[in-house]
């Protein structure tokens, strides 16, 4: 299965239509991402669903921030975009009666919930303007 690479795209999306500070279309952002403005407009639509962009038809249109970025967290992307799936491991279901079968799936889920949980409360702390922050500072650094 691949990796879902939407947060850690958006993210970087973002980071440079802060830099960018006017709105960019949406190929503008898939050359930036190498995907298609359609897949962008899709993604997008759940990120000014949730507040965190707008978007403006023709001449001088495109998608804009619509918070500054020390308000946003990863968490809010992470959910705006659907709160995908954080864990590629799953559970085996071949017999659903065995007793062993049962006893590694509920160690193995209780372990991945606390996993999810704890990760979803640190994307909670972090915002994208201290990302935002850290690029600044390594251009300053090189």
């Amino acid at each position: 299965m691949p990796a879902d690479t939407r947060l850690s795209r958006m993210l970087h999306v973002l980071i440079h239509m802060d830099h960018i500070g006017a709105p960019v279309t949406s190929e503008a952002i898939g050359r930036m991402i190498s995907t298609n403005p359609v897949v962008v407009r899709r993604t997008m639509a759940g990120l000014k669903a949730a507040g965190y962009v707008t978007s403006g038809k023709g001449h001088g249109g495109g998608w804009a921030l619509a918070r500054p970025l020390d308000e946003v967290t990863l968490r809010d992307i992470h959910d705006a975009l659907g709160g995908p799936k954080l864990f590629a491991i799953g559970l085996a279901d071949d017999d659903p009666r065995c007793l062993v079968e049962k006893a590694v799936n509920a160690a193995m889920d209780e372990a991945m919930a606390e996993a999810e949980r704890r990760l979803l409360d640190r994307f909670g702390e972090v915002t994208i303007g201290s990302l935002a922050r850290d690029v600044a500072h390594a251009r300053q650094n090189l």
